[in-house]
């Protein structure tokens, strides 16, 4: 079997998509493990609620991860049309379109619970199999990086050596996953929605910081839209990260 990127693989006289098998598989089983996670926890909000909330979470993801994705390359996007511009998302507009429809909708039904602990470590589960799924495509999906001769550059399908953005971000969710797990079980006095704020922290961070090895060509002020939306979920989050600056001071004063 031929593995060269992007995957495609031939079983049954069928070419095989293994970006869109695995995108499919990442929503299947990350919504396995929240049920699984759900059953296994108490959950302060009533499943009444739960559901109002997931559907504003995908009503939002599904609008704003559009949106964001339009705005990488809005010139070549517009030209290629609605069904193009239908079909192109990109996972950040998603997390952060779906953390505003969750708001949306709580605010709507009164819900007064933090919601998003639950969603966070089948979300960062998901992410990773449909990184790998991204990986796969090769150059085919706009998640490779810039021409490297750095030791970790591959040849993604046309031929060049470049960084594998798509391996780089598996690697980071892994330990990202494991790091979130550990905090869940052990920071037993974690205030409620923490876990998710940190993830979203997090995750967003680095995302600012990788895009810098990705071929992007269209900025604004310098900065390419994903990262701009990076900035502004930082900054939607500032009250944390002060509490997080200020909680590590206290440690490292301590020591």
């Amino acid at each position: 079997m031929d593995l060269t990127l992007p995957f495609e693989p031939i079983l049954f006289g069928i070419k095989w998509n293994m970006h869109l098998i695995l995108e499919y598989l990442a929503f299947f089983i990350a919504f396995r493990y929240y049920v699984f996670s759900r059953k296994r926890s108490t959950d302060a909000i009533s499943s009444n609620n739960r559901l109002t909330i997931i559907i504003g979470a995908i009503f939002g993801a599904l609008l704003l991860s559009r949106l964001v994705a339009f705005l990488e390359e809005p010139l070549v996007h517009y030209q290629q049309g609605w069904m193009v511009l239908m079909n192109n998302k990109t996972i950040m507009g998603g997390l952060f379109g779906g953390l505003l429809g969750v708001e949306l909708a709580k605010r709507i039904i009164g819900e007064k619970q933090s919601s998003g602990d639950l969603f966070t470590l089948p979300i960062v589960l998901g992410i990773i199999i449909g990184r790998i799924g991204c990986f796969l495509a090769g150059t085919k999906e706009f998640t490779y990086g810039k021409e490297t001769s750095f030791f970790m550059g591959m040849d993604l399908g046309d031929g060049l050596s470049r960084h594998p953005i798509a391996l780089y971000e598996v690697l980071f969710l892994i330990v990202l996953f494991v790091f979130l797990k550990r905090v869940k079980t052990r920071a037993q006095a974690l205030e409620s929605g923490m876990l998710f704020k940190i993830f979203m922290i997090l995750y967003f961070s680095f995302r600012f910081f990788i895009e810098f090895l990705k071929p992007n060509t269209f900025f604004v002020l310098g900065l390419s839209s994903i990262q701009i939306l990076c900035l502004i979920c930082l900054l939607y989050y500032y009250k944390t990260i002060r509490q997080g600056i200020a909680y590590a001071y206290q440690r490292l004063h301590l020591l």
